[in-house]
């Protein structure tokens, strides 16, 4: 069986790195897996790639399509953005996947309230300043790390993801945040039913603050017919911080499908 794994923002493939070794351990071979960056994301942007969520679902399925073809439906991961991503695959192409894995589904939900950092990038000006000194030719990259540290990302898997940040993740990053202005997330949210027609998995990494409250992802989960996962303690970057809880947790779940 193939595993598909998508990330999100500001990342690259390169935080997953720790989850395949974990995996590996669990006997699924990194032969096994597919890392897919969604365009901006450590994969070119396109001119003509309008960075909204039906382009990023169409992209995304344009490359299970691919996939399935040569190897039958596959098992797929989201994080962030990619969660999103999989979630809006999985509520219209169920029939590319075995199963869905998301951690954001909380964000569908229609009383979610985007974090602090996605209502600035949001905003005219400000987010144009926040993206040039992240992502700009002259930011400062030890900062950078530093600031994805903070948030709970591993200082050698920030290192590997900043050496991959570029000016066209910032680009990509304020044309899909200005694209998700309320109440575009809760209307997406409103079929979330239909991602019931493949088993589903929701992680709840009861540290994260930014993908809405544990309630608001259980209500999600529930819609969309998926079993939960709890990781107490850790954050937004789970699949990092403590990979061999998450592979465990992935490993059982496909086990049981």
């Amino acid at each position: 069986m193939t595993t598909v794994l998508v990330h999100g923002n500001p990342e690259t493939a390169a935080v997953w790195e720790p989850l395949l070794r974990a995996l590996e351990g669990r006997g699924v071979p990194r032969e096994q897996v597919v890392r897919l960056s969604p365009p901006g994301f450590g994969a070119p942007l396109s001119e003509g790639f309008a960075a909204t969520p039906e382009a990023y679902r169409d992209w995304l399925v344009g490359e299970l399509e691919a996939i399935v073809a040569e190897h039958g439906p596959v098992d797929l991961v989201g994080h962030d953005l990619g969660g999103a991503h999989t979630l809006r695959v999985a509520m219209t192409r169920p029939d590319l996947l075995r199963s869905w894995a998301s951690d954001v589904i909380g964000s569908f939900a229609p009383d979610y309230v985007w974090h602090e950092l996605a209502r600035r990038w949001q905003t005219p000006g400000v987010g144009e300043s926040d993206v040039a000194e992240r992502f700009g030719p002259d930011r400062d990259v030890e900062a950078v790390v530093a600031l994805l540290v903070g948030r709970g990302m591993p200082e050698a898997v920030a290192t590997d993801v900043v050496g991959g940040q570029d000016e066209a993740m910032g680009r990509a990053i304020l044309a899909h945040y200005r694209s998700l202005v309320p109440p575009r997330m809760a209307s997406d949210g409103a079929g979330l039913a239909a991602a019931a027609r493949r088993p589903g998995l929701v992680v709840i990494a009861t540290g994260d603050q930014v993908v809405g409250t544990e309630a608001q992802r259980r209500a999600m989960a529930e819609r969309a017919g998926a079993r939960v996962a709890v990781l107490d303690g850790l954050g937004h970057w789970w699949l990092a911080q403590d990979p061999d809880q998450a592979a465990r947790v992935l490993v059982d779940f496909w086990s049981s499908v």
